[in-house]
């Protein structure tokens, strides 16, 4: 500020400098955060997917390997997981989803 009590333009300068800091970090963050919880979900349904499959798997009495089982359980593409499922009403051994 200069001896007149007035505000420089570097006093505006800063002023909106800080409040278009302000204003980006916010946004930042909520994006951000938006994005983890997408992925969170997206991670927590294709959990819950597998384990409907392997659920499906066992109530229908086919035998689930365990390199079956660790390929179920990581998979992340739900489409994928989907038709895992559809097909696991009619398949006879577990290694017939991957057909």
């Amino acid at each position: 500020m200069r001896k007149t009590g007035l505000p420089t333009l570097e006093d505006y300068a800063n002023k909106y400098k800080a409040e278009g800091e302000a204003v980006g970090l916010a946004k930042g963050e909520a994006t951000g955060e938006a994005k983890g919880e997408a992925k969170g979900e997206a991670k927590g349904e294709a959990k819950g997917e597998a384990k409907a499959l392997l659920l499906m798997l066992g109530a229908r009495g086919v035998p689930v390997s365990d390199g079956v089982r660790e390929r179920i359980s990581a998979c992340k593409d739900l489409d994928q997981l989907e038709r895992w499922i559809l097909r696991a009403a009619s398949v006879e051994s577990a290694e017939e989803l991957f057909d």
